[in-house]
């Protein structure tokens, strides 16, 4: 089903995602800085937000696919994939970091 779907490519992407923030906590930690106690309590604080903030967004994505299904993600998709496209054929610099 599509709900079966979704949350299974949500599931996917936890693994990766714990991954790449423990990759990276750990190359803070190493670090000459390392983490302050105020460092260790912003982090704390937004990973709860975000986990319920990701909560939510999973809940609402599901609850849309189960009514309208995959189409208009898939043309949103489609939309933002050529915006991006024609950004860096245009010369805009796309560097997130």
């Amino acid at each position: 089903t599509r709900k079966a779907a979704a949350e299974f490519s949500f599931f996917l992407a936890v693994p990766t995602m714990f991954a790449a923030t423990s990759y990276k906590l750990l190359k803070i930690y190493q670090s000459e800085t390392g983490f302050t106690s105020h460092d260790i309590q912003v982090l704390a604080v937004g990973n709860i937000v975000a986990f319920i903030v990701a909560l939510l967004a999973i809940k609402l994505f599901i609850g849309f696919l189960t009514k309208h299904g995959f189409k208009v993600f898939g043309w949103y998709r489609i939309v933002v994939g050529l915006v991006i496209l024609g950004m860096y054929f245009a010369g805009i610099d796309l560097k997130i970091l």
